[in-house]
This record gives structure tokens, sequence and C-alpha cells, in this order.
């Protein structure tokens, strides 16, 4: 990508989204409104969802992340071009859009807003790890 990392997030003008950030926000909402259709046609919407339940099923992904490091990260036994952390964070992440499309959250949106703040932030964000 060409471009400061500061001017692929915000427009130096007018504080906007840049089109690097429109066009990853557009692309991030596509796919998770595509992977909530799928799982809503799957049943798993079928009844209200439980908040607490659907964020500790993203903690267990990253758990089962963990795990594969562990076991030296071999290649996923369904996904086998992938190796397991690869799979197991692709699974956060699709459970995290699928909960932010069930509930209408703009994770994207503050995925962007997080970096802009982020960067103001002090070194290691002010921690001693």
């Amino acid at each position: 990508m060409n471009g400061t990392p500061s001017t692929l997030i915000r427009s130096e003008t007018d504080g906007a989204p840049s089109l690097s950030a429109a066009l990853f926000i557009a692309g991030f909402n596509a796919v998770a409104q595509s992977h909530h259709t799928a799982m809503v046609s799957k049943g798993f919407w079928d009844e209200d969802r439980n908040d607490s339940e659907a964020l500790m099923l993203i903690v267990t992904e990253i758990a089962e992340a963990c795990e594969a490091i562990r076991h030296g990260n071999p290649p996923d036994d369904k996904i086998p071009e992938f190796s397991g952390i690869e799979a197991e964070l692709s699974d956060a992440i699709l459970r995290i859009m699928d909960l932010a499309q069930g509930r209408g959250l703009r994770v994207a949106e503050a995925l962007i807003a997080k970096m802009e703040y982020n960067k103001t932030r002090a070194h290691k964000h002010g921690k001693a790890f």
C-alpha cells in the first residue's frame, strides 16, 4: 500500500476515513454480513444469543490457537493449507463478525478508530510488559 500509516486511516484534510479505511470497513462488513447470514441459516440465531456465551466462544478459539502453538502449530485438520493458529484466529474473527452483525455493532469502524487512538499512546501503552 502507498502512503504513510496515518494517511491510510484518516484523511489529513477533514479527518474522515481514508479510501483505504473505507474500503477495509466495507469489505469487513460485507464478509461479516455474509458469514452472519450463513450462521443464521445454520440455526445459530434461531433463539436470541447469549452475549456472554458468544464472547466465551471467541475466547475458546483463542485458547485453541494457543493449543495449536503448544503442539508445534501443525496444519489445521479442516483446512490443512493453513496452520492451526491461522485457522483458530480465523475462527475467532468469524465469531466476532457474527456477533457484531447479529447485534449491530460497528466493529470495523471501531477497529479503525482504535488504531488511530493507539498511535497517540505512550511506548508499550505506558505498561511495563
